[in-house]
Parts: structure tokens; sequence; C-alpha cells
């Protein structure tokens, strides 16, 4: 639901006219949304004066894809008492109420959705969809006759080559969702019938996050060596999925439709582009055409770090007295290996002989890798030994040190592009070493070090022209947002003693005071917060909650 609001902000705010939008998005900016057009073209204005009926602001609510709920106020609802019509938008935290006098809007303001508090008096407001997959009525309407005259398509197909089990699931499946467009003008999965809603033809390219920019965007690509093979790769890794599901009669052929772009497709649509990389790969250098801009002098001073080449012979015991060189200072290192089960089997050696050390590779999981790295820059261990991950975008201020193993296995894992990328993880620290372990130099060897001893020197050059001296980056670690929803059952299952005793905040439990209304205020703020808690699973906060309720709700019975 967070990550949906998110996006729902972001789209909103681009078709909002406004210019200083900056959007960080993954590859996954490429895949099909809804179309821009449509979305803006639903948008409800509101605007104090105005003349509407009530009743037609409710439907134009429900054409929006808003639900109506009296019960259990969420994001993208609404709920109606009497002239007073909220709606909770769904890309935003707060609530739009609007106060009709007949059928003119008297009032329009925005409400703190957890204490009814006005936060703001307004004279106009634009309400944007509450799904990217909105679309209009003559559209929904088109498209479901062409839906149904596929499925009686592809029905007959499945029949006719001796498939009935797969043509009564797909007609199934079909005319369910067919009949939710009808009623609500949405269904779990609509994506998969965007090119009906959009009226494209088959294999035309569906509309992407990037469609909602104005003309005149620029794009930046972080990491572009390894983003546009990603970018690339999208295409034929859907489109494999989606041919499993067309013939086993899961979605109808059009669901092929619903992708994300082609290479060629993105290039056409992005024609402003900055590319960023530390090893930017042939086709950023082609496309840039020899203007390349060095980005080499950092504000603290600190330089790339010298690389040392030492021979395999006895590594393992020579890496174990560089490792106790930095522990003795606090500092971190990083190790790389050429498996997974050489990591695994280093990491227990170097434990067996008193390394606090832990390993990261693919098998990983993704919010574990996360928790690993926090425990590393807060020194739960020294040592961190991986294969792949240990590369771009590690910001590692505590690590000095980065051994790469097997430095001269020329391949994937020791191109000139990887072994650059990885001694830059110690770029971070003033202290900052590589080492390389290798019985020989291969052309990846002599081209990282040949660069790395390029931007030296002009770093050096640089701090003694403007004499700088190199300082190291003290970095306050900040909670991930990843592990913000990645609370564990162990991690909830004991909470402190009457940590949530008082239900408010203390400024809340201020602002509401003995009355009546107050304390019903203040119950219905609890009764929220309970559902809220028992819907993420945390019972005994609900229960703490349920039983400061029954005291709100004693307490205000003796008032009566």
């Amino acid at each position: 639901q967070e990550i949906e609001k998110l996006r729902l902000a972001a789209t909103s705010t681009l078709l909002s006219g406004r210019k200083d939008v900056i959007v960080v998005a993954s590859v996954s900016c490429i895949y099909g949304i809804g179309n821009p057009d449509d979305f803006h073209e639903t948008i409800v204005e509101i605007e104090v004066g105005k003349q509407i009926e009530r009743d037609i602001y409710l439907r134009n609510l429900v054409d929006i894809l808003y639900s109506r709920n009296e019960v259990e106020f969420e994001r993208g609802n609404f709920r109606v008492k009497g002239d007073t019509v909220d709606v909770y938008l769904a890309y935003h935290d707060f609530i739009i109420r609007t106060i009709f006098w007949g059928d003119e809007i008297e009032s329009i303001e925005s409400i703190d959705p957890m204490t009814g508090v006005t936060i703001e008096q307004l004279d106009a407001y634009r309400i944007f969809p509450a799904n990217l997959f909105v679309t209009t009525k003559e559209r929904i309407f088109r498209a479901v006759d062409e839906i149904q005259i596929d499925l009686g398509k592809q029905v007959e197909f499945f029949k006719s080559i001796g498939k009935p089990l797969e043509a009564k699931r797909l007609y199934e499946r079909v005319t369910f969702d067919v009949e939710m467009i009808k009623e609500i003008g949405y269904c779990s999965g609509i994506e998969n019938y965007s090119r009906y809603f959009d009226g494209r033809e088959p294999g035309t390219r569906p509309f992407c996050l990037l469609d909602f920019f104005p003309k005149d965007y620029l794009t930046v690509i972080d990491e572009s060596h390894v983003t546009l093979p990603q970018i690339r790769a999208m295409y034929g890794g859907d489109r494999s999925r989606k041919l499993n599901l067309v013939e086993y009669g899961f979605r109808l052929p059009a669901a092929i439709d619903n992708r994300p772009l082609k290479f060629e497709e993105f290039e056409a649509i992005t024609p402003e582009i900055i590319f960023l990389s530390a090893t930017p790969a042939d086709y950023e250098l082609e496309k840039s055409e020899g203007v390349v801009v060095d980005q080499l002098i950092r504000p603290t001073g600190l330089l790339d770090p010298p690389i040392d080449v030492r021979p395999t012979l006895n590594q393992i015991d020579d890496l174990m007295e560089e490792i106790q060189l930095r522990v003795e200072k606090d500092e971190r290192v990083l190790v790389t290996t050429l498996t997974k089960r050489m990591a695994e089997e280093l990491t227990d050696y170097l434990t067996d002989h008193g390394v606090s050390c832990n390993y990261i590779h693919s098998d990983v999981e993704t919010l574990d890798r996360v928790k690993i790295m926090d425990d590393l820059r807060h020194g739960i261990f020294d040592v961190l030994i991986g294969v792949n991950l240990l590369r771009e975008g590690l910001d590692l201020p505590e690590v000095s040190l980065v051994a790469i193993l097997d430095a001269d296995k020329e391949g994937f894992l020791r191109s000139h592009r990887s072994l650059t990328q990885t001694v830059g993880r110690a770029a971070r620290n003033v202290n900052g070493r590589a080492i390389f372990y290798a019985d020989r130099i291969t052309n990846s060897m002599q081209k990282t070090m040949d660069e790395t001893e390029r931007r030296r020197e002009k770093q050096i050059a640089y701090n003694t022209k403007h004499n700088i001296t190199p300082t190291q980056i003290s970095k306050v670690t900040r909670d991930s947002s990843l592990g913000k929803y990645a609370k564990t059952a162990e991690a909830d299952a004991y909470i402190e003693p009457d940590f949530y005793a008082n239900v408010a905040e203390p400024d809340m439990q201020e602002s509401y005071g003995d009355s009546k209304e107050d304390l019903k205020k203040l119950i219905e703020r609890t009764r929220r917060q309970m559902s809220k808690s028992a819907k993420e699973l945390e019972f005994m906060q609900a229960a703490q909650l349920r039983d400061q309720l029954i005291i709100l709700e004693d307490k205000l019975s003796k008032k009566k």
C-alpha cells in the first residue's frame, strides 16, 4: 500500500504541471501502466462556489476508482455524512472534506485522518484517480466488447486443438474479470487488459511512467553499466513468462502486450540522457561521442585506494595479518571470492581462527543483506566476504581494505569493470587500500591499476594545489526504509511493559480535553490504532489499545 501510494503521488505530481519534480525509479519504470491521457482526463476538480449535485460528485469519485466505505475508512475510500463528503486521498496522508449547501460547494478543507483536525482551508482542489489504470466509461464499454470477442476466439482455438481444460479455465477467469469491470470499472490484474483500454494495436508498446513526464525532461541513469543491460533483458524475461500463461489458458494473448519496453522503445522516448558510471560500458561511450566528464575530485579530498599485487601462496595467512591490522584500528574489511561455496568456507575458516566475519551472496535474502551491511558498519563483525554483491552503490566509509582473491582468473567476476568497482569500495576511507592476490597480471588487472593510478595523480595534484588534506568520512547509520517494513515475529514478540499504555503521544494527549467531544475523538483515534495494529499482526499492541479503549469508553459513559 505504501509503495502504491508513492507511485500515485509521483504520477499525480508529474501531471499537476509542476516543473520541479525529481522521480527516483528502478528499472520497473519501463513496465506498462495506465494511459496518462485517461489519467489526466478523469481528474475531479472541485472549487468553492461550484454548482454540482452531491450525488454527481459521488459518482465522479466512483468513476476514478474511489470506493465508498463508512466503516473502515482508508486510502482510496470516501464516506458521506449528510452534506459532508470525506475523501481519503490514495496518494497523500490527508483527507479532503467537501461541505455542500444544496447543490453548491460551500467549503473545502484538508483534514488530518488521525485527529480530525483541519490542516488547511482550500479554495479549490484537484482529486487524482485512486489507481493508475483508470479510464473513461466509453473506453470501458468498448474494451469489454473487444475482450469478449477475443475470449470467444481463444476458447474456440483451445477446443479445436483438444484443450478443453484450458478453454474452460480461460472462459471462467475472463468472464469473472469482465463482470467486475462492468460493475466497478476495475478488476484484479486489470493491467493484463491494458491494450484494450488504451486502444492499442497488438504488438504496440504500452504506456509507462516515462510517458507521464513533459517532453523536455532529462533522464539520469545511475550505474549505467549495469542498469542498461537490465533494461535490455526485461522484455525477453517478461515475454517468456507471459507466453506460458497464455498457453495454459490463464490469460488472453493480449496479456503479452502488458510488458516492459523493448530497449529500442526505451531509447526512442528518452532523448536526453546522462549516464553515470565509474566504469562506463562501450554503449555509453559510443552514445556520448567522446563527451565524457571526469568527476574525480571528492569534497573530502579522499583518494582512490592504492593497489597492491601479492602472490596467492599463503594468501590466507597474509590476509589474516592484514585483517588484524585493520581490526586494531576499528576498521572493516571486504573480501571477494569466485564462488558462493568459497565465500562460506572462507567465513568458516576465518571464524575458527578468531576473526569476526560474515558472508553475503545471492542466496541471502534482500532484507537480510541490508541488515548484514548495517552490522558491518556497526562493528558487529569486522570482515564481510562476498562474490559479486560487494560492488556498485555500497557506501561503507568504515571499510579500509578490499582484498580480491584469485584476481588473475580472467572472466566476468574479474573483468576490468568488476575489479574497478570492487576496489572503489575502499575509496571512502582515508586509509583505503586494495590487494589483488594473483600470480600474474592480467589485462583487466593492468587496466584497473592504470585507471586507478591516473585518477590518483589528478586527485593528488588537485589536493596539493588547493592545500587540501584528505579527511575521513563520518556517516551516521540510518534505519533503512526496507528494514522499516521488515519486522520479524521475533522482533515483535516482546513489548516493553507499558510501552503502549499511553495511546496518544504527549502532544496529542494535551490537545484533547476532558469533555465528551474530546473523549469521543480520543476513543475513535484509539479504535483506529487498535484496528491498524491487529491488521499488522501486532496483537499485543492491539490488546493494550483495546484495554485503553475500554477505560476511555467507561469514562465517557460516566459523563452521561
